[in-house]
């Protein structure tokens, strides 16, 4: 472990739900900064996902947190939170706008008190406009920002994604966005307010898709297991598996023509460019699929990769971690929790060269840190003690 960690000098206080804000705060805890995460008092498990705070998702999110529990409907937990505050680099949320008005942390009364601190916002829809009062979840962001009409197979009813697209690309834009106000803030002494939404997020990571109408004009369609522009990319069954290729055009197409066993086929006229690939799409692929049913899966991967051809297996999680590239990588890093035990959670994508390890403390129980957070803010035992008494911790 290095002596200091990359953002050791930022506290954040977290005062998100579910799961798009925990993605942004969680993504700072990782890289050293003081999260503290505030949760309401009381039964624990009562804002989490997924099943309680012992649940998998739940220890994946918060991870290398301090935990405080406050009551913000009371008076005496919103003055402990202004407290908070004063201390704070980042807060981030992901209320409904009209929510935190009501209890009194909008933007503008925190940027009165620290007029330094970075306050991050995600929504469903955006701080305002005319669904800004909706609440959001990821599967309408993904059906709204257009994911789900390009998903599944070329004629089947609209497929979501296997994985909530929307929140954890929002939770990842809006931690960009925190990193770049802070770095903005030693040059202006101001903290900004950063908003992104799963709206947003969503329509942003449509990316190839969203540009083919804005600038073509074209309204994309499905392409089940293949690439939408690009002939041949995509997944082919072979005789004990599926195989992924990309072998869209020039040398790789040539090559990997070879290694299937199809070596005239850039001379046939219909496949000869890639806007006749792509006319020829359904004609092209049957080819390929007829091919590829012949070998296993292993035996394609190590002759393809063998000849250069982008490919690789289609796995189920268990076969992820059993693979030796991603055993390679480490992409697992162990934590001792006091009532679950070992818990192998994933690390951040993200590496660098003498860098810290991104997995160091486990979820923390709700309210472990309580004591020791408001004891640094500078409230005595017996303040502690009354306000565990009316309920405000």
């Amino acid at each position: 472990m290095p002596a200091s960690l990359p953002l050791d000098d930022i506290r954040v206080i977290d005062l998100t739900i579910a799961r798009a804000g925990p993605t942004c705060v969680r993504q700072l805890a990782d890289w050293g900064a003081d999260v503290i995460r505030i949760e309401p008092p009381g039964p624990a498990g009562s804002t989490p996902v997924g099943g309680g705070p012992h649940d998998s998702d739940y220890q994946h999110l918060h991870r290398n947190k301090r935990s405080l529990t406050l009551n913000l409907k009371e008076p005496a937990g919103r003055a402990v939170l202004m407290r908070l505050v004063d201390t704070a680099d980042v807060l981030v949320e992901n209320m409904r706008p009209p929510v935190k008005t009501r209890l009194g942390f909008d933007f503008d009364t925190v940027h009165s008190r620290n007029p330094r601190l970075v306050y991050g916002s995600i929504s469903g829809f955006g701080q305002d406009g005319p669904y800004a009062d909706r609440g959001g979840v990821d599967q309408i962001a993904q059906g709204m920002g257009g994911l789900m009409s390009v998903t599944g197979l070329p004629g089947s009813e609209p497929t979501r994604a296997g994985i909530p697209v929307a929140d954890l690309a929002a939770g990842l834009y809006l931690a960009v966005g925190v990193l770049t106000a802070l770095h903005d803030r030693e040059r202006t002494g101001q903290g900004r307010w950063v908003q992104t939404s799963l709206l947003e997020a969503m329509i942003s990571m449509m990316d190839l898709q969203a540009v083919r109408w804005t600038i073509d004009g074209e309204v994309p369609e499905p392409a089940g297991n293949h690439h939408p522009t690009l002939v041949p990319m995509g997944c082919f069954a072979t005789a004990d598996g599926y195989v992924n290729i990309g072998a869209s055009g020039g040398r790789l197409l040539r090559s990997f023509c070879d290694v299937v066993g199809l070596p005239g086929l850039t001379a046939d006229p219909r496949f000869a460019t890639s806007a006749s690939r792509s006319a020829n799409r359904a004609e092209l692929n049957a080819l390929i699929a007829g091919r590829l049913r012949t070998r296993s899966t292993a035996s394609w991967v190590a002759a393809l990769n063998e000849a250069g051809v982008p490919c690789g297996p289609v796995y189920r999680m268990d076969e992820v971690f059993a693979d030796p590239q991603v055993q390679h990588l480490g992409m697992t890093q162990a934590v001792d929790h006091p009532a679950l035990g070992r818990l192998d959670l994933l690390r951040n994508a993200v590496r660098m060269t003498e860098g810290p390890a991104t997995v160091r403390t486990a979820t923390p129980e709700t309210g472990a840190h309580s004591d020791e957070i408001l004891g640094e803010l500078g409230y005595q035992a017996a303040d502690v003690a009354e306000f565990r008494k009316q309920g405000v911790i």
